[in-house]
């Protein structure tokens, strides 16, 4: 996961700015340390509308492995998280921002495609949220979350 100029939040909201965060999201996905071309593939044969990136709470993104408690597909125990995340914990409680995290929207929730070691690192960090790039198969569900989102900071 490279954290560069590339692959930062600004570089995201650049990215969204120029209306190409779809593409942003396949070269991150894509680029050493993520090494997923796999899940770029599939996001960008089904994902045409993309938002963000936004601050998520942590808490509603479902994740598919991370601490007993949250919502996870796989609850894994404190220690059996690799060393990097403890790593990655300390660089963000020192300033760090990571790339933020790829997330598309499914029946009314926040699916974590891609990020889970950085929620997990924000986290054990003392964060409670997270900088995510989501995306969406309908832009009038795109047009729903950007509503109630509104509708709740008001």
């Amino acid at each position: 996961m490279s954290s560069g100029d590339g692959y930062s939040t600004d570089a995201a909201r650049a990215a969204a700015d120029r209306e190409e965060l779809g593409e942003w999201v396949a070269k991150f996905l894509r680029s050493p340390g993520s090494d997923n071309a796999d899940l770029a593939d599939l996001l960008s044969d089904k994902i045409r509308w993309w938002l963000g990136p936004v601050q998520v709470p942590l808490d509603q993104l479902n994740r598919l492995a991370g601490p007993p408690g949250a919502p996870v597909v796989r609850a894994i125990d404190e220690g059996d998280w690799r060393d990097d995340i403890d790593d990655l914990s300390r660089d963000i409680q020192a300033g760090l921002e990571p790339p933020p995290v790829i997330v598309s929207y499914r029946d009314d929730q926040l699916v974590l495609e891609d990020g889970n070691h950085r929620v997990e690192a924000l986290r054990r960090a003392g964060a409670n949220q997270a900088w995510a790039v989501i995306g969406f198969e309908d832009p009038d569900e795109r047009a729903r979350f950007v509503a109630r989102s509104e509708a709740k900071q008001n």
